[in-house]
């Protein structure tokens, strides 16, 4: 008797409509921010709750140009990260998002992994097509939580906000849509 092997999918698609989802989530959650929270201090830092979601783009942007430039990629413009609006920054998560689906496309263009870089010194991270999703993925979410804890601790409940961000069945059913 011969055991049937299920042939493994092609993953790509769906790797790259995982990311789609998270950026979706991310750049939903950023534009739910209450104003009156974008401004308030992280208690015990220097920094502000824009402070924190710009920072998002803005290491987006630095990956892209570190993993991606000697490639062909140009990394979006970072963001004044003391200045920028939610506005402002749900347009450069969108570009951000783009770059980096664009690094993952590189990556299955060159059989699964992104290819090094004279720039890419840390080597903290490994390049196959699967651990570059999984650690811009993780970066999003710990900076989403670090929002709601943020936003609780100075006297605000996003409730709609982190409800929001546990929606990806909607999130990435409206993608499609």
């Amino acid at each position: 008797m011969r055991t049937r092997v299920a042939a493994v999918p092609d993953l790509r698609a769906t790797l790259l409509a995982a990311w789609s989802t998270n950026n979706r989530v991310t750049i939903a959650f950023v534009q739910q921010i209450p104003a009156v929270l974008w401004r308030a201090p992280v208690p015990g830092s220097s920094r502000t709750i824009g402070m924190i979601a710009a920072h998002l783009h803005n290491a987006r942007c630095r990956w892209i140009k570190t993993l991606g430039r000697e490639h062909g990629l140009r990394a979006p413009t970072r963001v004044d990260h003391r200045n920028v609006s939610r506005r402002e920054l749900g347009a450069a998560l969108r570009r951000s998002g783009q770059g980096i689906a664009e690094l993952l496309e590189l990556g299955f263009a060159a059989g699964g992994e992104v290819p090094p870089s004279r720039g890419y010194v840390w080597r903290n991270l490994p390049l196959d097509v699967g651990h570059v999703l999984a650690y811009f993925v993780a970066h999003d979410a710990h900076h989403r939580g670090q929002i709601v804890m943020v936003a609780r601790q100075v006297g605000h409940r996003l409730t709609k906000a982190t409800v929001d961000v546990w929606q990806w069945t909607r999130v990435s059913r409206e993608a499609r849509a």
